[in-house]
C-alpha cells in the first residue's frame, strides 16, 4: 500500500485557528484605515483646489474669484471640478462651497471671496466642531 502525502486533520485545525486570531486583531482596524484614507483623500483634494485657485490668480492678474460659485470660475479652465471634503465620521461628503464668515460646521469647503477682509481669496475645510484622526481640527487645514 502506498503512502499518501497531505496535511492531518490537527494541522489544518492549528492553521484556521492562526487565521481566525490574525482575522479577530486586523479586522477592528480596517475602518480607522478606511477613514485615514479618506481624510488623505480630503486633504489632497483640498491642496488641488488651493493650486486651482493660485492659477487663477495668476492668470486674473492678482485677483481672486468674487463668489462662493467656484465651480463657475474654475471649470473647466482651472480644475475638471470641485473635488468632495469628507470628514468621516461627522460628515458625508460635500464638494458644497460656503462664505466663510462665519465658518459652520456643515461640510464641504468654506471661502472667503470678500477682497476687502484680510483673508481673501483662503479656502478651507468648513468644519469648526471636529477634528481628524490626529486631533486636528479640520478648519486648521
Amino acid at each position: 500500500m502506498k503512502k499518501t502525502k497531505g496535511f492531518t486533520l490537527i494541522e489544518l485545525m492549528v492553521v484556521i485557528v492562526i487565521l481566525g486570531i490574525l482575522a479577530a486583531v486586523i479586522a477592528p482596524r480596517i475602518p480607522g484605515f478606511v477613514n485615514k484614507a479618506k481624510e488623505g483623500k480630503t486633504k489632497g483634494n483640498l491642496g488641488n483646489l488651493r493650486s486651482a485657485m493660485n492659477i487663477y490668480y495668476s492668470d486674473k492678474d492678482g485677483v481672486y474669484p468674487t463668489t462662493t460659485d467656484l465651480a463657475g470660475a474654475l471649470t473647466p479652465k482651472y480644475i475638471k471640478e470641485i473635488p468632495e471634503a469628507e470628514m468621516p465620521p461627522n460628515h458625508a461628503a460635500s464638494n458644497a462651497v460656503v462664505t466663510i464668515s462665519p465658518l459652520g460646521d456643515a461640510g464641504g469647503y468654506a471661502y472667503e471671496e470678500d477682497s476687502t477682509e484680510d483673508g481673501w481669496g483662503d479656502i478651507v475645510i468648513n468644519c469648526n466642531a471636529h477634528t481628524d484622526s490626529s486631533s486636528t481640527a479640520w478648519s486648521s487645514y
